[in-house]
């Protein structure tokens, strides 16, 4: 399990750092920070955003500190992080630490709401066991939660396309409950695509698909058939039924894969209420090409307007990857040069349909 903690929406407030000296409020919940504000390129404001060298030796003090029972399992850092980073306490725990993220809102809706969660869902999940509070030795907050095991999909593949669609429809149908009024709601996930407009005009103007093996000729006519499915979606009549408990996230960091399927879903961070719509997109963001109606069929609760506005979501989402890729490749903070031909993959089969 990797914990990525770089959110499409696609985030609560993690930002991307464009390197173009601006910062752009998407709309969509991803605010593009360039670091000019600080100076720091890093999209970190200096007062509340200062990055913490985080050491196996800081974990171990933190943990001799508040959690001693916990303090001689073995420390190992996990690859990625960005507004937290993971590290693998044992065989069977990891230590969840606030890093650029602004504030511990993304940790204390998992401490608050996964052990309600988690139960009632039929793949693993992470589930916060200890928590860890600001000290003078870490200002900040971290969590320890069991350990998910499996390959994110980033740096995996799904060969059993039909066993991940069911999976992933068993998942979404146990989880896509009615929230109670006491749920987290946000002003940007679970939205209708209209919503979210700013946020898919940045991505569709920010990806410069002939980078993304795009061919000139077939540039415009993407762009076009992208153009489409989100109009498309924009014009899809809205979720009528209550708001539902919806991940939030999902994109290929935050599930991990073993034996070719889907085996954990991971970084609830984002977990809200809203429309289902906006989890349902991962039909076409984490699934094989062709699984998508697969799916569909399983989860057996997506009317044809949420089927539209899933896939429009699942465009920008798409972009949001490739975008990321385009960042990576110029070297800035934050960027993932390998989700280029992620989301250029997931795009072509939103292209395709259901």
């Amino acid at each position: 399990m990797t914990d990525t903690d770089t959110d499409i929406d696609i985030d609560g407030g993690t930002d991307t750092d464009t390197g173009t000296g601006t910062d752009i409020d998407t709309g969509t919940g991803t605010d593009i920070d360039t670091g000019a504000a600080t100076g720091t390129g890093a999209g970190a404001d200096a007062d509340t955003r200062v990055e913490i060298e985080i050491t196996a030796d800081l974990v171990r003090d933190l943990l001799r500190e508040q959690h001693p029972d916990l303090a001689g399992l073995a420390v190992r850092e996990v690859a990625g992080g960005w507004g937290n980073q993971m590290w693998r306490l044992g065989d069977e725990l990891a230590v969840r630490m606030q890093r650029m993220d602004p504030t511990p809102e993304l940790q204390l809706k998992e401490r608050r709401w996964l052990p309600v969660l988690a139960p009632r869902l039929p793949l693993p999940v992470p589930t916060p066991v200890r928590s860890g509070e600001p000290s003078a030795r870490f200002p900040k907050h971290w969590t320890v939660m069991t350990w998910v095991p499996g390959e994110p999909l980033d740096h995996a593949t799904i060969t059993r396309g039909a066993h991940a669609a069911d999976a992933l429809a068993g998942f979404l149908r146990a989880l896509h409950v009615e929230a109670p009024a006491e749920a987290p709601v946000s002003t940007d996930r679970g939205a209708h695509p209209r919503d979210c407009a700013k946020g898919f005009e940045y991505f569709f103007q920010s990806v410069a698909l002939d980078a993304a093996g795009v061919a000139d000729a077939d540039a415009t006519d993407v762009a076009t058939g992208v153009r489409a499915v989100w109009e498309d979606a924009v014009a899809a009549p809205a979720w009528e039924g209550p708001p539902v408990w919806t991940h939030g996230d999902l994109h290929p960091a935050n599930v991990v894969v073993t034996d070719g399927t889907l085996s954990g879903v991971v970084d609830f961070g984002d977990i809200c209420a809203g429309d289902p719509a906006w989890d349902l997109a991962a039909a076409w963001v984490l699934l094989p090409a062709g699984a998508a109606a697969r799916f569909f069929d399983t989860y057996a609760r997506a009317d044809e307007a949420a089927i539209r506005r899933a896939r429009g979501l699942a465009a920008m989402k798409s972009l949001f990857l490739m975008l990321m890729g385009q960042n990576g490749d110029r070297g800035l903070p934050g960027g993932k040069p390998h989700w280029g031909p992620v989301g250029r993959a997931a795009l072509d089969r939103v292209l395709k349909g259901v």
